[in-house]
């Protein structure tokens, strides 16, 4: 692992407007020891891809309730990878349907978490998963 902290963009894609558990999330990562930048609600795909770009983060971190999750979440990866990021980690959290997770971890999507999955989990998850950039 480098010197400087895993970072870590949290992301509300969509017109999802319940942002309490990415703020939850972006919270305890912080107090875990990982620098986080949270990008607000509402976001578009291109909003988010732009965003990993300019932060230089290590991980995107999607949170998603509205039910667009199988449009959104695969066109996200696909503009990470067209913006040369295609080694930052992609998870996803929110209320996803255990059917749809197959196409998800197919389109790019590392893990998805669902209620009830700790901060120390998530931590685990990234610190164990996440490859260092340069």
């Amino acid at each position: 692992m480098p010197d400087r902290p895993i970072k870590v963009l949290i992301a509300k894609p969509g017109l999802d407007g319940h942002d309490r558990g990415a703020k939850v999330l972006a919270r305890g990562l912080r107090d875990e020891g990982f620098e986080v930048v949270y990008t607000g609600l509402r976001q578009t795909p291109e909003m988010v891809a732009t965003a990993a770009l300019q932060e230089d983060v290590d991980v995107v971190g999607l949170s998603i309730l509205s039910g667009a999750h199988m449009t959104l979440l695969p066109r996200i990866c696909r503009l990470l990878a067209e913006a040369g990021l295609d080694d930052v980690l992609v998870t996803a959290g929110g209320i996803i349907p255990d059917d749809d997770i197959p196409a998800l971890r197919e389109a790019g999507v590392a893990e998805v978490f669902g209620p009830g999955t700790t901060i120390a989990e998530v931590a685990e998850f990234l610190r164990t998963n996440v490859r260092p950039r340069d």
